[in-house]
């Protein structure tokens, strides 16, 4: 079965209930059982619900996995595959990488005894030299939020894997569409399902996709047990977004590389961040390792934070918001919004600047989006370059 009909019929087929076509939404907290200890499989809504359990069929399937498991947002995802750590355990991650997960392993595990060694992800052989007795876990991002850099996979697995590492893999960025890190050698997979998984900007949710079902089982626990699960409205909407998952990222694909090769040639521009252009460093392994390369786009504007500001405050399509991955265009500043809680000669230092902007390319008309662009930019008082 192909990408695009498992994301509509995997977990989904008719209701045996009623015959519905649609998975219906068991807007449920509990269940009538038949007799003490005999019920149909669902007793309680946190222990499993049986929108939600068609949402993580769905996901599994598509991230080429075993075992699915949707969280309340992508944060109580991470967080339940931490919660297989234990005071002493490091980890190596991504120096590169959402502010929120930055935030999660210093200021949350690391007060349970719970380290973290920040490394360029985009070097293997870094990432082999970090690795310690007390190493459990690698966490990557690839592509990277906001630098747009990559990891490779495949490569980083068969380090992990020689020193009995698990390998986690953010895929948020790429989506199940266009990066199945479990094939490439991954042991766990998490995605902000808010992001493209969903696709509408109006559902949180995260997800932890695996194959090893001894993890599943602790991960599983955890979710029980601490209750950061996804409900089954959220979930019914999730699902409902993940039917278009395909034709959305075909344009969010060609809309962002439409847009990162406009901003290449403007003279307002300093420096652009997209896989899918020939002068990224790592273009090369994108092709390799990614079907598409994403909507996804950051560059530097040639000027400081007034400038930035200008430039935002004359978009007249792109909306000025946290979050990406929806089918409206969003632009972020990164080190105000989604890396602010990264001190500022830490982000300064991985490149993540004042002037460094993010945009997530939605699937409006491109000439519009680059008009907007073009328009934004004229008017932001930059520098034009030499």
């Amino acid at each position: 079965m192909k990408f695009s009909t498992k994301a509509i019929h995997v977990g989904q087929g008719a209701d045996s209930a009623t015959g519905a076509t649609i998975v219906p939404i068991y807007q449920t907290a509990t269940f009538t059982q038949e007799r003490i200890g005999v019920d149909k499989g669902y007793d309680y809504s946190r222990s499993g619900n049986p929108t939600r359990a068609a949402l993580e069929e769905n996901l599994a399937a598509l991230e080429d996995g075993n075992f699915g498991l949707a969280f309340a947002s992508g944060l109580a995802a991470e967080t339940a595959v931490l919660s297989i750590l234990k005071p002493g355990d490091n980890i190596i991650a991504s120096d590169d990488l959402y502010g929120g997960s930055y935030r999660l392993f210093t200021q949350v595990f690391s007060n349970l005894g719970i380290t973290t060694t920040f490394v360029d992800g985009a070097n293997p052989e870094i990432i082999e030299k970090a690795i310690t007795k007390n190493t459990k876990l690698i966490w990557i991002e690839t592509p990277t939020n906001p630098l747009l850099k990559l990891t490779d996979i495949e490569a980083v697995s068969k380090i992990a894997k020689s020193h009995h590492v698990l390998l986690v893999v953010d895929n948020t960025f790429a989506s199940p569409y266009f990066q199945q890190p479990l094939t490439l050698g991954a042991d766990i997979v998490v995605h902000s399902t808010t992001k493209y998984i969903n696709g509408h900007s109006d559902v949180v949710g995260g997800a932890v996709i695996l194959n090893n079902v001894v993890l599943y089982e602790k991960i599983k626990f955890y979710q029980n047990a601490a209750g950061g699960i996804l409900g089954p409205f959220d979930s019914w909407l999730t699902l409902r977004g993940l039917k278009t998952l395909a034709v959305r990222m075909k344009q969010h694909e060609q809309n962002a590389l439409k847009i990162a090769e406009f901003l290449l040639k403007s003279p307002h521009i300093l420096s652009v961040n997209y896989p899918g252009l020939p002068s990224h460093p790592q273009h090369e392994l994108a092709k390799r390792q990614l079907k598409g390369f994403g909507g996804m786009i950051s560059f530097e504007i040639n000027g400081e934070v007034d400038e930035v500001n200008n430039f935002v405050k004359n978009l007249k399509i792109f909306s000025l918001a946290e979050s990406l991955g929806g089918v409206e265009s969003l632009v972020s500043h990164p080190a105000q919004m989604t890396h602010a809680s990264i001190p500022k000669e830490e982000r300064e230092k991985i490149g993540i600047t004042e002037n460094l902007i993010r945009l997530s390319v939605g699937i409006e008309d491109v000439e519009d989006l680059v008009a907007d662009l073009e328009y934004a930019l004229e008017r932001s008082n930059c520098f034009e370059l030499d």
